[in-house]
């Protein structure tokens, strides 16, 4: 795969899409990452060996326009001197200097091509890595709640509320009827208050009964000294 192939399926990627679709996105987004980052290593260092060789056929360039210049020259002064001869053969030379400016020319207009392109995908893809990395910051702590979402879930699952609800109701009702056996216990027993107070009832009870008898004993004696007068 050419490097520009890759960095265009780099660039191009949907980073949603490819997330959506791993096991692990927090495992994805680092490798994506590490992908882009070697991408721009390797996009840099094409570029400086792009660079290297431009300046190389400049150099090149230079020499053989200069080389086409003086075989220039040397042609006329064959003319001057009567050297047709030598004339033609500083032409031809000239000629080949000449030609190998403009094959150079072309190489150098394709080259800068090159590095005008490599030098926008090394934007775009520096863009890319940052909003990776800002991804990858949110999905580490997406993760992290999720993970504690899904542990709080599992003890859940593990302890059964519903249980556990039923067992504290259990408890409830067994504590409801310990308290009611208590109570019925206490309802059979008499304190020293209650004795005392019964004493007290009964003391009441007999003086009642005591003045109940006298008025009925007086009331017959009424009676009786009545009966005797008639």
């Amino acid at each position: 795969m050419s490097i520009f192939s890759r960095l265009s399926d780099i660039i191009n990627s949907n980073i949603n899409a490819l997330l959506d679709k791993a096991e692990d996105p927090e495992k994805m987004v680092r490798l994506i990452i590490q992908e882009m980052e070697e991408a721009l290593v390797e996009v840099r260092s094409t570029s400086a060996r792009a660079i290297a060789e431009r300046k190389e056929l400049e150099r090149r360039c230079e020499w053989h326009e200069s080389e086409a210049n003086e075989w220039e020259r040397k042609a006329e002064v064959a003319v001057r001197k009567g050297r047709d001869d030598l004339a033609k053969g500083a032409l031809v030379e000239r000629n080949k200097s000449t030609e190998a400016v403009g094959t150079i020319s072309k190489e150098l207009t394709l080259l800068d091509d090159t590095l005008e392109k490599l030098s926008s995908d090394v934007g775009a893809l520096q863009a890319k890595i940052k909003d990776a990395k800002a991804r990858q910051n949110a999905i580490i702590v997406r993760g992290q709640a999720a993970k504690s979402r899904l542990g709080v879930r599992r003890q859940l699952s593990e302890h059964n509320v519903d249980d556990a609800m039923q067992r504290f109701e259990l408890y409830e009702r067994k504590m409801d009827d310990l308290e009611g056996e208590i109570e019925a216990y206490d309802m059979g027993q008499k304190t020293l208050s209650d004795e005392i107070g019964e004493l007290d009832s009964d003391e009441d009870i007999d003086g009642e009964l005591d003045e109940l008898k006298v008025r009925m004993s007086a009331s017959e004696d009424e009676q009786g000294r009545n009966e005797a007068t008639h």
